[in-house]
């Protein structure tokens, strides 16, 4: 068996935990499908059904791929398949187990036949000696990995192209609009750092000062969103953009999981009464509520975290009402 897919997953980790900080690691694979929003050059060709998404729906980096696929309407243009969210020494893997919160019914892998995410990395790079993470877009034509970068995947995903123009929705979906980029990528660096990245860095901090000084900046950004949110109903104003969609899997994720699991403990979105609202707007968009699959997003941070949580017992609460009006227009 391959080192890659052999070695435990807590010792390829502990390379982003030296010196008590979690320091996350690069994505590996960058490629680009059709023309690259800030360069201009062109990539690889677009064409609807030549690429396929695996993800795990427990996973927030993978959250954000799968709902931007759903507002662009890429259903049939962009196959998917599912992982299990519970993740051992092994990695991601396809364990053939049905379930029924979500789309897709069962963790297989239909087009390939994998067992483990890992034999996508080492069909691609067999010399690749990193964590294999997910999302993956994988280009069946060329049989290798295109991106593992959820930012890139989510921005070629909105690109008016719609890989191809195919897609099943009329709209043209326009997430990182021209006029905006700059105030988009500067709110993405600040809600990355803080809040996307900054529960895991107090989560997995090792010592005391690191787990503060993430505690910190997770609680000034969201003071900082409750007051952005009081005056505008976005990130960036009255449209929404790619950054709000980068937010929310975090936001839906923080009552239930980060708030224990992660001791960011000082207040819950739902005490917060702007960024609340604005959670269960982005939750009742068409399509979004159906990638939120709470069942599993707790399986896999309470059962995988073995440091964390060692008798793997799932918290039954809290239960926050998704339904509720939002009232923001």
């Amino acid at each position: 068996m391959s080192k890659a897919l052999s070695r435990p997953v807590d010792r390829v980790m502990a390379r982003e935990l030296r010196g008590g900080e979690f320091k996350r690691q690069d994505s590996h694979f960058r490629e680009w499908v059709g023309v690259h929003p800030q360069s201009g050059q062109p990539g690889l060709p677009v064409s609807a059904g030549r690429y396929h998404l695996y993800v795990s729906l427990a996973c927030p980096w993978c959250h954000r791929t799968a709902i931007v696929r759903e507002l662009a309407g890429l259903g049939e243009a962009v196959p998917i398949s599912y992982v299990a969210p519970f993740r051992d020494e092994h990695g991601w893997a396809f364990t053939g187990e049905r379930f029924e919160d979500g789309p897709g019914g069962s963790y297989i892998d239909p087009l390939n036949g994998w067992k483990l995410m890992s034999e996508a990395y080492l069909a691609s790079d067999p010399g690749y000696d990193a964590r294999v993470t997910v999302p993956v877009l994988w280009d069946t034509q060329n049989k290798r990995i295109v991106n593992n970068e959820s930012s890139d995947i989510i921005r070629m995903f909105a690109a008016s192209d719609s890989l191809g123009g195919l897609g099943e929705k009329d709209a043209k979906l326009d997430l990182y609009p021209p006029a905006l980029r700059a105030n988009i990528d500067e709110v993405n660096l600040r809600v990355y750092d803080t809040i996307n990245n900054g529960v895991y860095n107090a989560g997995f901090a090792r010592l005391q000062g690191a787990y503060e000084r993430a505690f910190k900046r997770l609680f000034e950004s969201f003071a900082w969103l409750e007051e952005l949110l009081g005056k505008q109903r976005y990130l960036l104003g009255e449209q929404i953009t790619e950054a709000d969609w980068r937010l929310f899997p975090t936001l839906v994720r923080f009552d239930e999981v980060y708030h224990v699991h992660f001791r960011c403990n000082y207040r819950r979105i739902v005490e917060y009464p702007n960024l609340w609202a604005y959670t269960r707007e982005l939750y009742q968009w068409p399509g979004v509520a159906q990638t939120v699959t709470m069942d599993q997003i707790k399986r896999h941070y309470y059962t995988t975290h073995d440091e964390l949580n060692p008798k793997h017992i799932i918290p039954l609460g809290p239960a926050p009402d998704w339904a509720e009006p939002h009232g923001r227009g």
